[in-house]
């Protein structure tokens, strides 16, 4: 059987600088406004959808072919889709995988989210690389671009947490050591860790304080990943304040900005961020070099470390950034990129496992030998 692409709908994205790309639409209608950036992974789309860190966001795609392999239910790292749009240069209408159980299209329309195809994504991402990455808006609707333009002078939100954060405590039972996950947009990669290592982890909100974090009676505290601007998260640099030297702490990509925060380090906005599958960062202390999963728009700045009791441990290869820090005293670290992967290389998987002999380092009071060669 010969299979033709469909030509789907007309849409548009227009930028804050004045471009406008004009292509075909998959996925939902409508219109929407958000922080335009570009991700180079070449797979795994469906867990970039479905990334919490990404709410709000329209997110463009470098590689070409996207929804090749389709949808499935075990690609996801949440509920749901987050980006408010999703980008790409040609879009496949039929896909070829033994497990989809359905295409790119009618995942996104299901959930609400605008696809954008047809466009020359090349320019599109050495814009964003030259100007930084930009507001824009995604829309399927004929609304005038002098009105579009108009729209695009408010400022983005900073609520984005509040959106992605569980509502609810909930536990995912295992039988050893007690870790509070505090989701800031967690992705289920970070609980899949935690569980593989026996772990019992019990997941709370983002406004969860100290108090009630230490009341579960924790062996330690994983910080999660999330969306938007850090300083827009000052419940969370308080929790992890109240933290600090009472509970071991592990903090990823946000959690690792709002732990530096609480430390007395700054955080300051990228151009457009590390967003892909292929970023190189150096361990310090041993010198070896994992190919890493980043998403953020924000780091923590070198010059801030300074005097503060923080120590550099990782460093991106390709500008040079923070990808790490740990505290001189208290038993607590943090990275910036993702050593769940998903998508992405599993290099740095061995953070968790740090994470573990931390743990039992202090419950078995040896913490002071283990700092000591670590």
């Amino acid at each position: 059987m010969t299979w033709a692409w469909r030509p789907a709908r007309p849409a548009r994205l227009v930028l804050e600088n004045g471009m406008v790309f004009h292509g075909q639409a998959f996925g939902a209608d409508g219109e929407k406004f958000g922080e335009v950036v570009f991700n180079t992974s070449m797979t795994g789309y469906q867990e970039i959808l479905t990334d919490p860190s990404y709410y709000g966001q329209i997110v463009t795609m470098t590689y070409p072919l996207i929804g090749n392999y389709g949808v499935n239910v075990d690609d996801v790292e949440s509920r749901h889709p987050h980006p408010f749009g999703f980008v790409v240069r040609e879009y496949s209408e039929i896909p070829s995988h033994f497990k989809s159980t359905g295409n790119l299209d009618e995942y996104l329309r299901k959930h609400g989210v605008i696809g954008l195809c047809g466009i020359d994504t090349r320019k599109l991402t050495k814009a964003l690389r030259s100007e930084g990455t930009m507001k824009g808006i995604i829309t399927t609707l004929d609304t005038p671009e002098a009105e579009l333009f108009e729209r695009l002078r408010q400022p983005l939100p900073t609520d984005q947490v509040d959106h992605v954060t569980t509502p609810i405590v909930y536990r995912c039972p295992g039988e050893g050591r007690r870790v509070v996950l505090i989701d800031f947009g967690a992705k289920a990669g970070l609980v899949r860790s935690m569980l593989a290592r026996r772990c019992d982890v019990i997941v709370v909100p983002a406004r969860t304080t100290a108090e009630e974090v230490l009341a579960w009676q924790p062996h330690g505290v994983l910080l999660s990943n999330g969306p938007g601007d850090p300083q827009d998260v000052p419940y969370g640099i308080e929790t992890v304040r109240g933290l600090l030297g009472k509970v071991p702490l592990f903090g990823v990509c946000l959690g690792h900005q709002l732990f530096s925060l609480a430390c007395g380090a700054k955080t300051v906005k990228m151009r457009f961020g590390h967003r892909g599958g292929n970023h190189p960062v150096k361990d310090l202390r041993t010198g070896r070099i994992a190919i890493s999963s980043q998403n953020h728009g924000y780091v923590v700045s070198h010059e801030s470390l300074e005097g503060t009791d923080l120590v550099l441990t990782h460093v991106n290869q390709n500008d040079g950034t923070v990808e790490g820090v740990a505290h001189r005293v208290y038993p607590a670290f943090a990275v910036q990129y993702h050593p769940e992967a998903r998508p992405g290389p599993d290099d740095s998987d061995d953070l968790f496992d740090q994470f573990m002999e931390m743990m039992d380092a202090v419950r078995e009071g040896r913490w002071a030998a283990y700092a000591e060669t670590h």
